[in-house]
């Protein structure tokens, strides 16, 4: 890790700066992807398989056959953990419905708002290094909840042709309607705009590599919502002489080993606290089975010692990140002073990856600093907020004067008529 020590603050942005690679490069390849996906349909998925995955694949859709084989090789260990996080993350999300309230804004005049939920959704989960069947949770339990009625599911298949099997048992769980063997931005591009076999959907959820997150980007300038622009994981852990250099060493490796173009960041308040943080990252490293990933990663990651804790919450506020750890003193008073972040974590005892599987809050989130203006996925993300409003022949005559004052001084003469012609 990089290490600087009070660094000025018109500096903070260029050394917090996340790894990325070239913008251009990455819509060149990304735009050439989703166009052939357009033309090629499922040909150019096939092909896009055999040539990323190094999988030949006769057909794209998993088979009930395969999820039954699926949920019986998971072990009952795991599907119980699995069930434990589908119990927590429901009972959280359910919780984010809201009753229709019905609002008299004058005599005769009523509006209201009603949560409709998106009829089609596709769900993206990445499984190149790692199965993320936790994801399968985060986006299928509120998608569920909110009563989306197509759930898609795409996500690369393993070198033998299959998909792991708590993927299948997971999105079995969930309820995913249809589940394909498909995976990069070739499987956001069916999604977005159908394959023979794919249905096309109206908004795409679920993170991803940096192509992944460019066709999102992309398909959503040709008019296909998107959840976020999430890319690449990263936390942010701010700890004083509090906090256990042990505990958030972990913290840093738990992102770490995502991939080679996480980040991690911790922001500290003495030197030597750094240091045995570094030491006990050096010790645990030896443990891990993707240690070279996270090795990588760490090349990407800074240690940040500041004077005091108004500082501290600044270049937090600056960065933006997507996973929050305050193992501060007093860290409730602490958090008040975070407004980017995507979800943060409080004690010495709230290790990011209780968030991440199994508490109930949703792990996907926005990344690369989007915490400046976007939330994560909730229940929200799943439903369309469409108003209403409802005027008794009262009501028309009681705000008549003020439309047709405003539609005149607007010169749209149609609009006041629209009013006027009613009340003749």
């Amino acid at each position: 890790m990089k290490i600087y020590n009070n660094p000025p603050q018109n500096t903070w942005s260029e050394l917090l700066s996340r790894p990325m690679m070239s913008t251009q490069h990455l819509e060149r390849v990304v735009s050439e992807v989703i166009e052939a996906v357009k033309t090629g349909g499922d040909k150019a998925l096939r092909d896009f398989t055999l040539k990323f995955d190094q999988v030949t694949l006769s057909d794209l859709e998993v088979k009930p056959k395969e999820i039954a084989l699926a949920v019986a090789q998971v072990a009952p260990g795991l599907k119980k953990a699995i069930q434990t996080a589908h119990h927590n993350i429901s009972a959280f999300h359910s919780k984010q419905t809201s009753a229709v309230e019905v609002i008299e804004t004058m005599p005769g005049i009523q509006c209201w708002r009603k949560s409709v939920p998106i009829e089609k959704v596709g769900l993206y989960i990445p499984g190149g290094t790692a199965p993320l069947f936790s994801t399968i949770l985060m986006l299928g339990v509120p998608a569920k909840i909110a009563g989306c009625q197509e759930i898609v599911l795409c996500t690369p298949p393993q070198k033998d042709g299959t998909i792991h099997p708590a993927i299948l048992f997971t999105a079995d769980l969930v309820g995913v309607n249809r589940i394909f063997k498909v995976g990069g931005a070739q499987a956001i591009a069916a999604m977005a705009f159908g394959t023979e076999t794919i249905s096309a959907t109206y908004k795409i959820f679920g993170p991803g590599n940096q192509y992944v997150t460019t066709a999102k980007q992309l398909v959503n300038k040709e008019g296909v919502a998107i959840d976020m622009p999430a890319g690449p994981s990263e936390v942010l852990v701010c700890a004083d002489h509090t906090a256990n250099p042990a505990f958030v060493a972990a913290d840093l490796l738990s992102q770490a080993e995502h991939g080679v173009d996480s980040q991690v960041v911790l922001i500290a308040f003495d030197h030597q606290f750094v240091k045995a943080v570094e030491q006990e990252i050096e010790q645990q490293l030896q443990r891990l089975p993707r240690k070279e990933m996270a090795i990588k990663a760490l090349a990407n990651s800074v240690a940040v010692i500041l004077e005091n804790r108004t500082a501290a919450q600044a270049i937090i506020n600056t960065y933006a990140p997507e996973h929050l750890i305050l193992a501060v003193e007093e860290v409730e008073a602490f958090a008040e002073g975070i407004i980017n972040a995507g979800s943060v974590f409080l004690g010495n005892y709230t290790p990011e990856s209780v968030g991440d599987y199994a508490s109930g809050t949703n792990h996907t989130l926005p990344t690369n600093g989007f915490a400046r203006a976007y939330s994560g996925v909730s229940l929200d993300s799943f439903v369309k907020k469409i108003t209403y409003q409802k005027l008794s022949k009262e009501g028309l005559a009681n705000i008549a004067a003020t439309v047709e004052a405003m539609a005149s001084a607007e010169q749209l003469e149609a609009h006041r008529n629209a009013v006027a012609i009613r009340l003749l």
